[in-house]
This record gives structure tokens, C-alpha cells and sequence, in this order.
């Protein structure tokens, strides 16, 4: 059973920064597509950055420029580093590795 674990979430004002990290159970990231959703407050889940096996990402247009998705295959480990952020960044984020979602970190940036 692979699981995955959040970390990094918390309070910022506007304009600042967060790394959020995402711990795996086992050696998954090399072999599977990941990435980082979001759920505002009463809104649904949607894709914020992916990265493919190969290291290939794509961004949701309005984090682009600001959030980079990396990887540590070594430490089985990825991360979500966003800049500037907005009050619109405001969610729960979660990571996802091929099928599996991690159960998500609360982001709540001020303005």
C-alpha cells in the first residue's frame, strides 16, 4: 500500500513563499507520473503542475511562472515550491504519484 504524506502547508502572507513536500512510502516517483492538485474552499479539485516520468511538466495557467514541481527520486520525495503567492492560492493541496493521492496540507495565504 503506497502512501503519501504532505508537508510544508501553513499561513503566508501575499507576496510570499511555501515549499510544500510530499513523502512516499516506497521507490515510486521514477516509474509514474506525478502531481500537485488543489481544492479551494468549496470549489473542486483541479490540477496545479504535473511531471512526467521522463521530467517533462505542464502548469495550470495561473501558477505559471510562480510554482515549480520537482522530484528527489533518491529521498522518494517531490515538492511544490510557490512564489508570490495570491489569496487565490488559497487550498488544501494535495500530491498525487500515478493513482495515489496524499491526504493534503492546508495553504492559506493572506493578503
Amino acid at each position: 500500500q503506497v502512501q503519501l504524506v504532505e508537508s510544508g502547508g501553513g499561513l503566508v502572507q501575499a507576496g510570499g513563499s511555501l515549499r510544500l513536500s510530499c513523502a512516499a512510502s516506497g521507490s515510486i516517483f521514477s516509474s509514474n507520473t506525478i502531481g500537485w492538485f488543489r481544492q479551494p474552499p468549496g470549489r473542486q479539485r483541479v490540477l496545479v503542475a504535473i511531471m512526467s516520468s521522463g521530467g517533462a511538466t505542464n502548469y495550470a495557467d495561473s501558477v505559471k511562472g510562480r510554482f515549480t514541481i520537482s522530484r528527489d527520486n533518491a529521498k522518494n520525495t517531490m515538492y511544490l515550491l510557490m512564489n508570490n503567492l495570491k489569496p487565490e492560492d488559497t487550498a488544501v493541496y494535495y500530491c498525487s504519484v500515478g493513482p495515489w493521492f496524499g491526504r493534503g496540507t492546508q495553504v492559506t495565504v493572506s493578503s
